[in-house]
């Protein structure tokens, strides 16, 4: 993979303090991108910004952190104005929710929507800012991390995630018809089966659920006798949607080599 291209590359990463927003930083990092780090979470973004300087990059590239809540469009404006984040040419919405898995009949409504700003209309925003820019410049990836549950049957309980990713799938493919031929893709993932705080959330959720929890308590306990899938993986199908075999795809969802999931059908 040539990611000479690369260098002199903005990308911004939102939910980058921690698990598979945080190795993406550090694999793009490598790769020679500066990064605006995004997330609610100051002490996590510094903690990836001291990992990635902790590692070998290039002398031009730059790191920017920013503690701001991706759903909140006035912070996202701002975002836009300053002049770091002038030239954004890759963005990574990696920032997620789960929710928990209360019955629709029983959820908690602000919960319920949050999960629904987290994971779609943040993306949303993101890109309707950063997007035309890329645009003029004629050169840019959006990559939505997405998940495999939103391409399985209803469950029992735990309705809104799945359909927060399917939102974002239709978001997705709507966007790559939208920007076909500008020199701009837009791609989705399915990041594995992480272990990531996320996974540890299903995990407690699901502990008390009784057999409404039984598919996902099965779930959250492969992944931890497993281990889980390595992050890495999602990092390194990111760089090859940027720079390698898959620079050129858009509107695909796409999976990481090897996963624990195996790949099903989609478009």
């Amino acid at each position: 993979m040539n990611t000479s291209n690369l260098r002199g590359r903005t990308a911004t990463i939102t939910g980058a303090g921690s698990g598979i927003g945080q190795a993406v930083a550090k694999t793009l990092w490598r790769s020679g991108c500066s990064l605006i780090l995004v997330g609610r979470r100051h002490h996590k973004l510094l903690e990836t910004r001291e990992q990635c300087l902790a590692e070998q990059g290039v002398e031009d590239a730059a790191i920017h952190v920013e503690s701001m809540d991706a759903t909140d469009l006035v912070s996202v404006r701002r975002l836009s104005k300053l002049e770091v984040a002038a030239n954004v040419d890759i963005i990574i919405n990696s920032a997620g929710m789960h929710g928990g898995f209360p019955l629709i009949t029983e959820s908690d409504p602000e919960q319920w929507s949050k999960v629904l700003n987290t994971n779609v209309v943040g993306p949303y925003y993101m890109t309707r800012l950063f997007a035309p820019g890329m645009k003029q410049r004629e050169w840019g990836r959006i990559i939505n991390m997405s998940s495999a549950a939103s391409l399985s049957e209803p469950q029992s309980a735990g309705s809104v995630y799945s359909l927060s990713k399917i939102a974002l799938n239709r978001f997705t493919r709507q966007l790559a018809q939208e920007l076909e031929g500008t020199g701009v893709t837009a791609n989705a993932i399915h990041p594995g089966e992480v272990k990531t705080e996320m996974w540890r959330a299903i995990k407690d959720d699901t502990a008390n659920r009784g057999a409404a929890g039984d598919s996902l308590r099965t779930w959250a306990e492969m992944v931890e006798k497993t281990g889980g899938d390595p992050p890495q993986k999602a990092a390194d199908l990111v760089l090859e949607i940027i720079a390698g075999e898959y620079s050129g795809v858009n509107g695909r969802f796409l999976w990481i080599e090897d996963g624990i999931q195996k790949p099903a059908e989609t478009w």
